[in-house]
């Protein structure tokens, strides 16, 4: 964690001493890709925030400031529960510890505005898609897994930052909130929310 919060200062510094980044202000077209930090919320099956994710998306800018693009993206959420004893409807009992997972890939189309043509290019950017899901439990001998996919819908709100004069190459860090629609019976799951940030690298 700590190895990001630098990287993120050090390009901040960057920025401040940096001119112009007049590539940027030509280019109609972006990539970006790197890192997410995910956190599910709001479900009974796992609550965790961890960093286990990446994301990659792509646009092209229609108007100097809208761009329509797509995206793609993965996150895993564990949670360790303790040894304690599971009783089953055949009225059997199972004592052991175990770990519970989500794992999910949004992908889509997104909407992107930004509100600056210049090294700074602050944006909001609204996602709709489909996601497919796992939620997995592991135990000592089996494990229970069930797929489901849904509706995806993300509101961003992030930053590029582009401190090198003249090249296309910069950095991003963004803000998220996401639902999917995604149910699963067996561990009354309704939908899935999702908070979290992402840190990459910019095009």
């Amino acid at each position: 964690m700590k190895q990001f919060i630098y990287i993120l200062a050090a390009s901040m510094a960057l920025v401040l001493f940096a001119g112009e980044a007049n590539a940027q202000m030509g280019k109609r077209n972006y990539i970006n890709g790197g890192w997410q930090f995910n956190g599910t919320v709001a479900n009974e099956f796992v609550q965790s925030a961890q960093g286990y994710g990446a994301y990659m998306e792509g646009g092209y800018y229609i108007s100097p400031m809208v761009a329509l693009g797509g995206f793609a993206s993965f996150n895993t959420n564990n949670e360790y529960h303790p040894k304690q004893t599971y009783t089953f409807a055949d009225k059997s009992a199972l004592t052991t510890d175990l770990n519970k997972s989500i794992y999910q890939v949004p992908f889509g189309a997104s909407v992107r505005m930004r509100f600056m043509r210049s090294e700074f290019q602050p944006y909001v950017q609204a996602k709709i898609g489909t996601e497919y899901s796992t939620q997995s439990t592991y135990m000592s001998t089996f494990i229970n897994r069930h797929d489901n996919w849904g509706l995806y819908v993300s509101p961003e709100v992030g930053m590029t930052i582009f401190p090198f004069q003249k090249t296309d190459l910069g950095f991003q860090v963004a803000a998220f909130y996401s639902y999917s629609t995604n149910r699963n019976k067996t561990y009354s799951l309704k939908g899935l929310n999702n908070v979290g940030f992402k840190l990459g690298i910019a095009f």
